[in-house]
């Protein structure tokens, strides 16, 4: 065991990886550096913090965090990198705050910290939610400093690497989230080492079964394959040192275990029909050699026709560069070969942390996006779309479809190279060059031939889009466009182009809401427009296009105009304004308990009436009716009772029993407007029955080029229950409105 005191009031009692017990030793003796001091105080700093805490294996806590150091170092991560891997659990495991951390360690380390640090802190409703939201700010981290996803990837790693001591469904629920995530960021930024390593353990844990029986297989041919690769690699060497070709490195590299399952399962074959499960690596000096050693392995061995990429002269977007070929070999089976430079290996291997880029600003380092820097394209897009998407589980599943590294490669007509998602059509180009050029397309060619605007775009393809000033977007290509970026700006402009619409939807709830008389003032008040930029709006007017097309909810607006102008603690349900008051408060009404739902009518018949579907927590009030029907039971301010005389209105409420748990259901019709697609409804009975909510009928209808119309019939037990299911179908993308239909607003 290692003993390493230091200048502390406690010595480290623990064992150490050989580079830190140095880094420790040499603090020790006083040969202080900058970097040296900050990687040990931060190393003390979490010791001390984390002492007496133990992972469910047993070992002090500290090994964590001493662990995903040693990674973050072996990564070449800079000081920071290496001090926020000691530090990256103290925030959310401690009392310390991010103010501490930025006043021992710099503004530099608390940003990374904070960037990893998990969201437990928070209050989710669902864990879907808690997991959209950890994601959201994850990326918002990223942006700022792409270190902190690799600070973030070398904590998953290493969790990964001792998941065997969580309970069973917790390592199944982590080892999906890496594959679907995790996995395919490290890919993003080319880190292969650790995106193959985390693939193999969530295959580990996902499919045990398979990743044993797929380990055994590769374990038990390795001889054989081995002694055929010998005889490949020498064959080869000869051939390129005589024509001068020096080979600084030659090596055979098994491909990892999901990746040969995944091939399997793509190509519906079993292991002995898989040849290619290693692929041969040849490292030459510069980019001339790389081509001219392509040449020697097509002429010694025949290549296979349409399994040749050139990742040098066209790079991936994570930077990754390199010629791969397969050849059929001395045996017959085909062989994987891949040829590049040192600089392009080493790039491969670590990713984005092969080549940071540091910007000086004040003193301190930050790690930057710059707007020309095309590998982060693909993070930019996703900050762009993620704003617009607020339903958390279309979130999470845009988010995994976007992170999979399978793009396509076309041009433009000035030759410029325009990476896309697999599947892309023109109408995504168009949108990926520029949204005017998307909303104001008329057609388009590829590779000089008119196509329709579905077509899949293939590599090497040439668009050119057509454009016309008077074309606009058609709901149809929602059905087809695959990047998030154009169906969100496709959505954006159907929303601005129904503003006057929207404006006069908005304007007519607030009226049915509030009362006509007024309302003009009021819309032109210093109150409403303090609420309007409480709000996010700029002004009076931008609200009530958000109301008409349900971006900001009744409530929300009138919840706010009560804050400002009345000054006076926000009730639960808002006051609504009625020429009818009810002479009988709850306050002053009998303590005498009734198990009828309505208060007021015990003993006589009565009806919830059709036209207005009251429900428990709203205002009401009864009228009597002319026949044998009783009391028809109505929400206040609903328009058939405008007419009424008072004699025949009377007070009522809703037992208390009835607004607070009980599970009698009530129909209401609400009526949904949304850019038709090809699976809408289905979503929206999705969200109906993850809240337990029967859909007595729906119907919908379609009209070319325009927006669907959707008309619902739900069970709802109360005003919340209503509220909530609303607005969990209102953050769909795709839902332009949806409001309650009856004679009042809801």
């Amino acid at each position: 065991m290692n003993v390493v005191t230091y200048p502390d009031p406690k010595p480290v009692e623990l064992p150490l990886p050989d580079w830190l017990n140095e880094c420790l030793i040499a603090y020790q003796s006083n040969q202080d550096s900058e970097d040296l001091s900050l990687i040990c105080r931060a190393f003390n700093f979490a010791y001390q913090l984390h002492e007496g805490q133990s992972r469910k294996s047993g070992e002090p806590y500290i090994a964590h965090p001493i662990a995903v150091a040693g990674l973050l170092r072996d990564l070449g991560g800079d000081k920071a990198m290496i001090a926020a891997g000691f530090l990256h659990d103290v925030v959310e495991d401690t009392e310390v705050t991010p103010e501490e951390i930025e006043e021992k360690f710099g503004a530099e380390v608390r940003h990374l910290v904070e960037g990893v640090t998990k969201l437990s802190k928070f209050n989710f409703s669902s864990k879907t939610e808690h997991q959209a939201e950890n994601f959201r700010r994850m990326f918002l981290a990223m942006a700022q400093d792409i270190r902190v996803i690799v600070v973030k990837l070398a904590d998953r790693l290493h969790n990964m690497r001792t998941l065997e001591h969580l309970k069973p469904e917790k390592q199944e629920r982590i080892a999906l989230e890496t594959r679907e995530i995790f996995a395919p960021l490290a890919n993003r930024l080319g880190i292969w080492r650790v995106k193959w390593e985390l693939e193999d353990l969530s295959f580990k844990y996902l499919e045990a079964e398979a990743y044993r029986e797929i380990q055994t297989l590769v374990a038990e041919k390795r001889s054989d394959r081995e002694t055929r690769l010998e005889n490949i690699k020498e064959t080869l060497r000869q051939r390129l040192e005589s024509i001068g070709v020096q080979v600084l490195e030659l090596q055979a590299r098994p491909k990892h275990l999901y990746g040969i399952y995944s091939k399997m399962q793509r190509q519906q074959k079993e292991f002995h029909q898989i040849y290619d499960i290693a692929a041969l690596r040849i490292i030459v000096q510069n980019n001339e050699e790389c081509y001219r050693a392509l040449a020697v392995v097509h002429d010694a061995f025949k290549p296979i026709p349409g399994r040749f990429k050139d990742y040098i002269g066209l790079p991936k977007p994570n930077r990754y560069q390199s010629l791969h070929t397969t050849v059929v070999g001395l045996t017959g089976r085909p062989l994987e070969v891949q040829i590049r430079t040192l600089e392009m290996h080493h790039i491969a291997e670590y990713g984005i942390a092969a080549h940071w880029k540091y910007k000086e600003t004040g003193g301190s380092y930050h790690t930057t996006l710059s707007e020309e820097d095309e590998k982060f394209t693909w993070l930019r897009q996703l900050l762009e779309w993620q704003k617009d998407l607020q339903d958390a589980q279309e979130y999470v599943d845009t988010l995994k479809d976007n992170l999979f590294d399978d793009d396509v490669y076309v041009f433009t007509p000035q030759g410029d190279v325009v990476a896309l998602a697999r599947g892309a059509t023109p109408v995504d180009f168009a949108y990926r060059i520029h949204t005017e050029v998307g909303n104001h397309m008329k057609g388009a060619r590829i590779n000089e031939k008119w196509s329709v605007l579905d077509t899949p775009l293939n590599n090497g393809d040439i668009v050119e889009i057509i454009t016309q000033k008077n074309a606009h977007p058609s709901v149809d290509w929602l059905n087809f466009v695959v990047t998030p970026s154009a169906r969100n700006r496709i959505r954006q402009w159907f929303k601005r182009s129904h503003r006057d619409e929207n404006v006069a939807r908005g304007r007519e709830m607030l009226e049915k809401e509030l009362g006509k008389s007024g309302l003009e003032a009021l819309l032109k008040s210093d109150p409403m427009q303090s609420v309007a930029e409480r709000l996010n709006y700029q002004c009076v007017e931008d609200l009530l296009a958000a109301l008409g097309y349900g971006e900001v909810t009744l409530n929300q607006i009138v919840n706010r105009l009560r804050e400002i102008t009345v000054k006076t603690q926000e009730e639960e349900i808002p006051a609504e304004k009625t020429r009818f008051s009810n002479p009988c408060p709850p306050a002053s009404c009998p303590a005498k308990q009734s198990k009828s739902p309505i208060m007021g009518v015990e003993g006589l018949v009565y009806n919830i009436a059709g036209c207005c579907h009251p429900l428990p927590g709203e205002p009401i009030i009864g009228i009597v009716t002319r026949g044998a029907r009783g009391i028809s039971i109505h929400r206040q301010g609903c328009s058939n009772i405008e007419n009424v005389p008072g004699e025949r209105l009377i007070p009522v409420r809703w037992n208390p029993t009835e607004e607070n748990g009980n599970n009698k259901t009530y129909p209401v019709d609400i009526a949904i407007e949304a850019l038709d697609r090809v699976g809408i409804l289905k979503d929206i009975l999705s969200r109906l029955s993850d809240n337990n909510i029967n859909v007595r009928n729906a119907g919908v209808k379609t009209s070319r080029n325009k927006p669907a119309m959707i008309n619902l019939r739900i069970d709802i037990r109360d005003r919340q229950q209503l509220e909530c299911v609303i607005s969990q179908i209102r953050n769909l993308s795709d839902i332009l409105n949806i409001h309650r239909v009856n004679s009042v607003e809801s």
